[in-house]
């Protein structure tokens, strides 16, 4: 996939992962990107930074009301503006607002206080701890489970647990190697393991696999 897509810069934020903003940019797309195309979720981010509220700050002040207009694009926008409200709660009360410390503590805590927010499940937080936190937790999407399902590692019983139990048990626990593998799985299934299969030109197409799956 790498030979075939090259390094991929994921997740992307215009502040870069390194900086506060940027860690809360990918935080909040982590929330928005939930049942939605990526397309969506740039839109409701360009909204949030033209109105000034891509602040843990301004977001805690925003009304929900206003925040599930501005995030509209990303659809499901009064649930998304719940979970995401719930979510810079939880940076307020337990880090004073400041997102930088409330991702730099141990990964598995991280990761445990992450999935106590109500909206929060699995994915999202360990796009969170991957992403923002640069811990190494791999993250499982629908894309990871179509593929590995079609190639036979997976079998249609394997969930997320197992699912991410078998990436982290065959790779080195690097985040940079496992942000790269997400993204080249992600590109993989956007481009050719869609729900109907477009195995010509496919990076992994000399694998064995059945696209009826």
């Amino acid at each position: 996939m790498r030979a075939h897509f090259g390094p991929l810069d994921w997740w992307p934020s215009e502040a870069g992962a390194e900086t506060p903003a940027g860690k809360l940019e990918i935080c909040a797309g982590a929330i928005l990107t939930q049942n939605t195309a990526w397309a969506n979720v740039e839109k409701a981010l360009a909204n949030l930074r033209v109105a000034g509220c891509l602040s843990v700050e301004a977001l805690h002040g925003l009304n929900r009301r206003k925040l599930a207009r501005l995030i509209r694009p990303a659809g499901y926008f009064n649930l998304k503006a719940k979970r995401l409200g719930n979510f810079i709660a939880a940076v307020v009360d337990q880090a004073g607002g400041d997102i930088a410390a409330f991702l730099d503590r141990p990964m598995d805590e991280l990761r445990e206080a992450l999935l106590t927010i109500n909206g929060v499940g699995p994915e999202t937080a360990d796009s969170m701890t991957l992403y923002a936190a640069g811990k190494a937790t791999f993250v499982i999407d629908a894309y990871t489970l179509r593929i590995f399902r079609r190639h036979g590692l997976l079998s249609e019983t394997d969930d997320y647990a197992s699912a991410k139990e078998m990436f982290e048990a065959a790779l080195p626990a690097d985040a940079e190697l496992f942000n790269d593998t997400h993204a080249q799985i992600v590109a993989t299934g956007k481009s050719f393991c869609r729900r109907r299969a477009r195995c010509e030109g496919c990076p992994l197409e000399r694998f064995p696999h059945n696209a009826a799956d």
